[in-house]
């Protein structure tokens, strides 16, 4: 037992709003998703080498991977530049992180898919580790839908 107070918030947790990423960079990737479906994937990835801290873009490259390690190493790589992002605007490692937030949604889909393919490799424990951080991020449910 301890003698020290917990400080509670009435509001709750904090919630961090990552900034909106670079215009061109959202277009660029428009235009690689938009293209032919066979050079889609190596479009994507020349988006994301010219702007290697897009989320939305990592999530792309996991999204357009084979099921498995291919898919698991970007999300994977986007997790990690996410929580580097979160950590650089003034989230502690915890907190709310909301899909309702447009520009939440590449780190919580490279989260997802990064619990779905460490199912699909065996990693067990990292999934189920990644599935509840998704819900602590946000536990109005609103991002449950990528993990399906």
């Amino acid at each position: 037992m301890t003698n020290q107070t917990v400080n509670l918030s009435a509001s709750g947790p904090p919630e961090t709003r990552l900034p909106a990423f670079d215009p061109e960079a959202v277009k660029a990737l428009d235009v690689a998703l938009n293209s032919e479906f066979e050079s889609r994937r190596a479009l994507v990835s020349e988006v994301v080498a010219r702007y290697p801290t897009f989320l939305e873009g990592w999530a792309t490259i996991g999204d357009l991977s084979k099921s498995g390690l291919d898919a698991y190493m970007a999300y994977r790589v986007g997790y990690h530049r996410g929580l580097d992002i979160l950590r650089a605007n003034s989230w502690r490692g915890s907190g709310y992180v909301r899909w309702s937030v447009e520009s939440n949604r590449g780190f919580l889909r490279c989260l997802a898919g990064l619990a779905k393919n460490a199912r699909v490799i065996g990693e067990i424990t990292e999934a189920v580790r990644c599935e509840q951080f998704l819900i602590q991020c946000d536990p109005s449910g609103d991002a449950n839908h990528l993990l399906r």
